[in-house]
C-alpha cells in the first residue's frame, strides 16, 4: 500500500512522503513499546477469574 502511494507521489515530494511515513512508523513503535499501563475506561474493573 505504501509502495503504491509512493509511486503516485511526484519525485519532488517522495523524500517528504518517506519522512512522514518514517515518523508515523516511529510513533507507532513508541506507542506499542510504551511501559505505561493503559488507562481503564470508566466503570471497567479487573476481576480475578478462579477455575
Amino acid at each position: 500500500m505504501a509502495l503504491a502511494a509512493a509511486i503516485f507521489v511526484s519525485k519532488r515530494l517522495q523524500r517528504a512522503a518517506f519522512a512522514v511515513l518514517c515518523i508515523l512508523a516511529a510513533h507507532l513503535v513508541l506507542a506499542v513499546a510504551s511501559c505505561e499501563p493503559e488507562q481503564a475506561s470508566m466503570g471497567a474493573a479487573r476481576v480475578e477469574l478462579r477455575p
